[in-house]
């Protein structure tokens, strides 16, 4: 969890915005640092975590958790995390095996057509806990929802709206129904003018009308920099009257082993 970001964002485990849909995304760079930072920032918050791990495995995961002061283990056997893991839930589907346990959630793998129902399904009962509510387990906060990263479907074979919806009815149920939170990183992999990343492009303009905050980390202008990794803009967007008043500000950080320092860089403010 790092301190100085959540001072940027005027949040902290005892205290954060409920209903909230955060879009992390990033271009030539790696945001992946944004989605261990609020992994353990709900994590501490005592929130119940639904987590789609697509891009790692859990060790990965809680690896860095340890360093950030968390254990993912912990959460897992408490009940306060559910993980998804992405890489194994897959090869389950593509080689089925005998006394095979594993869910159903990507079974989109096997037959396109049945889209992305199951994995919603998923979502659904890790954000309400159903199926765990046995006598004496512990209360959680409101329920988050993490996804890194949500550009994966498509290179799975998913379509762009289909996608959208999913992250549609993903934000009805755990922000709007629910009051909880939701996070999910987009990568686009090229310059915005090339056409070769245009799914991901559309995703993130889809999911950038959706958010209420945004995250979108790239590297620097000028280049590598051995002291600064890269850049972040911070867009907040606020409904105020008939319109949506839409603030910025851009931040320098450096990633350290144990966290992140951020550097402002400038503010700019639009009322759309």
């Amino acid at each position: 969890m790092f301190t100085e970001l959540n001072s940027i964002l005027n949040a902290s485990p005892d205290s954060f915005t409920q209903g909230e849909f955060i879009l992390v995304s990033d271009r030539q760079s790696d945001a992946s640092f944004l989605i261990h930072h609020f992994l353990s920032f709900y994590l501490r918050a005592r929130c119940r975590v639904c987590f789609l791990g697509l891009v790692q495995s859990f060790c990965h995961y809680n690896a860095v958790g340890q360093r950030l002061g968390v254990s993912l283990t912990q959460a897992k056997e408490k009940g306060q995390l559910i993980f998804l893991e992405g890489l194994k839930e897959s090869l389950s589907i593509l080689i089925p095996h005998e006394n095979n346990t594993e869910h159903q959630a990507m079974n989109f793998l096997r037959d396109p057509a049945v889209g992305l129902r199951s994995l919603y399904e998923f979502v659904r009962s890790g954000l309400t806990g159903s199926g765990s509510s046995e006598e004496g387990a512990e209360e959680w906060g409101p329920p988050v929802l993490l996804v890194d990263d949500l550009s994966v479907l498509l290179s799975l074979g998913v379509g762009t709206g289909a996608v959208l919806d999913f992250s549609h009815y993903c934000r009805a149920t755990a922000c709007s129904q629910l009051q909880g939170n939701m996070v999910m990183l987009v990568r686009c992999n090229g310059d915005e003018e090339e056409d070769g990343d245009e799914g991901s492009e559309w995703l993130l303009k889809g999911l950038s009308h959706q958010c209420s905050l945004a995250l979108h980390v790239q590297g620097l202008p000028t280049g590598y920099c051995k002291d600064i990794h890269g850049q972040v803009e911070v867009c907040w967007r606020m409904r105020q009257g008939d319109g949506q008043h839409t603030q910025k500000k851009l931040f320098q950080y450096k990633v350290h082993d144990k966290g992140a320092s951020f550097f402002a860089r400038g503010t700019s403010s639009a009322v759309l």
